[in-house]
């Protein structure tokens, strides 16, 4: 029973859906779930797995392939040729260092140089399925550090190649790949490559346009599915990395029209398939050997861990990343990586080295790979905000001749309309931002912007709000903007405030402290797309406007008497919310029943279908005919 499939399959997954979401919402991330599952049904714990179950983590290695092709696809080729100093320079740097200097380090422990060498290598990885997932859920893979980090990543998976054919020069055996010397093996890597891009343009892309064509989306997803194979067994034939092709193969369908499809069709397999990897990953740690050299096996790990740190960090400061980015690739790659396991393999059937040095060799890499969701935490709890709370503050901006009629803080992309609109029609506006990169990048486009905290009383009077007129709020952050409402409110009571609020609560926020003219963000826009929508629905034009300014006068007038319910009980704020939404749909209808029944059956009226198929018109055309507008109906509004 417990060695059926179905058994095993139903203990992964049951495992990951108690741990992953525990993990998820006590902060500590997905990945550790899955690796504290993996640990929990492990022949150390529960025993519900064997740990001799390397089949099951070959399977499971699958999803580190298509996480590759799903980053491929997100790398256009011309941001990838971005990348390639901190890939080649970087990259190279560190497996280089990191191989050199662990090798000492294992001779230093008494290892020859052979095995020595192929240990150095071997921790010089990092784990690309567990790296890249955290800076995902994190939202760090597009900041610099994480960029850094997946360039590093990248090159090592190449690097597997060249190492690949160093270690069967360090044993007893013949190189992998069919017995084909290391000098042809290393000329296969562009070929192949090669071969990937062209068949990427000039065959896969012609494929799922004919497939797209018959409509069928599962035939579509067995396809994507097709390919990703495809590319890994093609790979690992010609004795290269599935992950390296796949993610080529992904970089050439970066610009294909059918990326989205892509990746909404493999995002499902390679999600299920790499929390199963994690499993694996834990269920493979032998507490056995750990509780029987848990001295050895802590020393090792902290050493490994520590002496990678250092490495990574002093390569980041070498290469010019800022503190932040240098702590990020330091911490995020310290690990060693899951491909270490297939070198430890290898090196065990090429007798580079014995199980006396692969055993602990696996029980380090494991364990790292365990603690590096623990290491993020760090990172982001303790070494983080105490940078940034270090972190040099720009002097605010002398402010001189402050004697606009307008003063605006906040000056992003809803400020700018409106400073812009000032401007325009010759009033001046002093503009204090906080944001560096924005008020440096406006000042070259000649706006007058200071830098500088709104809600600093000092700033305000320099600013000139004695003697202004008005006081515009268009700061995005909710809680600095009630901030420079409070103390505008506070100290110069006599100046209007017209505020921008992100969204109802916002709204709550600003009204109670007395500022009388709040606008939402989005409102206008979005009342105005809906207005469009009546039209293409078959309202005439200046009925859509009236319409509209109806349902807006009602909405406003109801969210003003919402905001006195705001904070209290939630039960009767959402009562009223809900009899406001009836009240508007009843005025809707009592302000013209006949359209709305006329629309209604104009939908359903075959003449009506067969016209539009005639003549080509759309709804619109059709509706207003059946449809006609009263007479006695007011005149367009103006626009707002």
């Amino acid at each position: 029973m417990t060695d059926s499939v179905l058994f095993q399959a139903f203990v992964y997954l049951i495992a990951a859906v108690v741990c992953v979401p525990i993990a998820k919402r006590g902060g500590l991330g997905s990945v550790l779930g899955y690796l504290v599952a993996g640990v929990l049904i492990g022949p150390y714990v529960l025993g519900l797995v064997g740990g001799e179950g390397h089949h099951v983590m070959h399977f499971a290695e699958f999803g580190v392939v298509m996480m590759l092709f799903l980053v491929g696809l997100e790398l256009k080729p011309q941001l990838l040729w971005q990348l390639r100093r901190p890939i080649l320079g970087l990259g190279g740097a560190q497996v280089v260092v990191t191989s050199a200097l662990c090798t000492g380090a294992a001779m230093a422990l008494g290892l020859d140089w052979k095995p020595a060498l192929a240990v150095g290598m071997t921790l010089a990885m990092s784990s690309t399925a567990i790296v890249l997932q955290s800076l995902n859920e994190k939202g760090l893979l597009k900041s610099t550090g994480g960029q850094s980090s997946f360039s590093v990543l990248l090159f090592q998976d190449i690097a597997v190649i060249p190492i690949l054919a160093v270690f069967p020069l360090l044993g007893h055996v013949e190189a992998k790949g069919g017995g084909r010397p290391a000098w042809l093996q290393a000329l296969i890597l562009p070929g192949a490559v090669a071969v990937l891009v062209l068949a990427g343009r000039f065959v896969v892309r012609p494929m799922f346009r004919w497939l797209a064509a018959t409509r069928l989306r599962e035939v579509f997803t067995e396809a994507a599915l097709l390919l990703v194979i495809g590319i890994a067994l093609l790979m690992q034939r010609v004795g290269l990395s599935p992950a390296l092709g796949t993610f080529v193969a992904g970089v050439v369908l970066a610009e294909s029209e059918y990326r989205h499809e892509l990746e909404s069709d493999i995002e499902p397999f390679k999600g299920l398939l790499l929390g199963l990897f994690f499993v694996s990953v834990g269920a493979q740690i032998d507490f056995g050997y750990v509780g029987a050299q848990p001295l050895q096996v802590a020393g090792l790990v902290a050493g490994v861990i520590t002496l990678k740190l250092i490495i990574l960090y002093g390569l980041g400061r070498v290469f010019g990343l800022d503190r932040p980015a240098r702590w990020l690739l330091a911490f995020g790659l310290a690990q060693v990586g899951e491909f270490a396991f297939v070198l430890l393999s290898f090196g065990l059937q090429g007798k580079v080295f014995g199980a006396e040095v692969a055993a602990p060799m696996v029980a380090v890499v494991a364990l790292s790979m365990a603690l590096t969701p623990l290491l993020f935490l760090a990172l982001e709890r303790l070494i983080l905000p105490r940078l940034a709370a270090r972190a040099p503050t720009r002097a605010h901006d002398t402010i001189e001749h402050a004697d606009a009629p307008v003063v605006m803080a906040g000056f992003g992309r809803f400020g700018q309309v409106v400073g812009r609109l000032l401007r325009a029609n010759g009033i001046t506006v002093t503009v204090l931002d906080l944001d560096v990169e924005i008020v440096d990048f406006l000042r070259r486009l000649g706006h007058k912007v200071h830098y500088g905290d709104a809600s600093r009383l000092e700033l305000l009077h320099a600013a000139g709000c004695e003697r202004a007129r008005l006081f515009i709020l268009a700061i995005d952050d909710v809680d600095q903007s009630v901030a420079v409402a409070a103390m505008v409110r506070k100290h110069f009571p006599h100046l209007d405030i017209l505020a921008r609020a992100r969204d109802r609560p916002h709204y709550y926020k600003l009204h109670k402290l007395g500022v009388k003219v709040v606008l939402r963000e989005t409102f206008s826009s979005a009342l105005e797309l809906g207005t469009e929508a009546l039209r293409n629905l078959g309202f005439r034009g200046h009925t859509a406007h009236r319409m509209a300014r109806l349902w807006r006068q009602q909405d406003e007038r109801a969210l003003l008497e919402l905001s006195k319910l705001w904070g209290g009980d939630q039960t009767i704020y959402f009562d009223a919310a809900k009899k406001a939404v009836a009240e508007a749909e009843r005025l809707m209808k009592a302000e013209d029943p006949k359209r709305y029944r006329d629309l209604d059956d104009g939908w359903d009226n075959e003449e009506l279908r067969k016209d539009k198929r005639s003549t080509g018109t759309g709804a619109a055309d059709t509706a207003a005919t059946v449809t006609p507008t009263p007479p006695d109906e007011p005149p367009p509004a103006p626009p707002v």
